[in-house]
């Protein structure tokens, strides 16, 4: 076999080791969760959640969590509409 041939294998091996060992690393314990039959998920990290001044008027994604003041919102419409989360006062 052409030894060019054989080197730029062993290369093209060596690229794909680095690329699996950079994938490892970056995704090793960074998206971990446990997910059971009644929907709760269970994060083995902190979530981080936008604080806002006052509640934005911008379009946002139904489900978006943000934080004003100190009380936790989800957007419930696209319109957007954030609707407090529980009884926070």
């Amino acid at each position: 076999m052409n030894p060019e041939i054989t080197q730029l294998r062993i290369e093209i091996d060596k690229l794909k080791q680095d690329l699996q060992g950079l994938n490892n690393e970056i995704f090793k314990g960074n998206f971990s969760a446990r997910q059971d039959f009644s929907k709760f998920c269970d994060f083995r990290y902190r979530m981080k959640v936008p604080s806002y001044a006052t509640v934005p008027t911008t379009v946002s994604e139904v489900g978006e969590l943000i934080e004003v003041l100190g009380i936790l919102y989800i957007c419930t419409a696209t319109t957007p509409t954030y609707t407090k989360v529980g009884l926070q006062t």
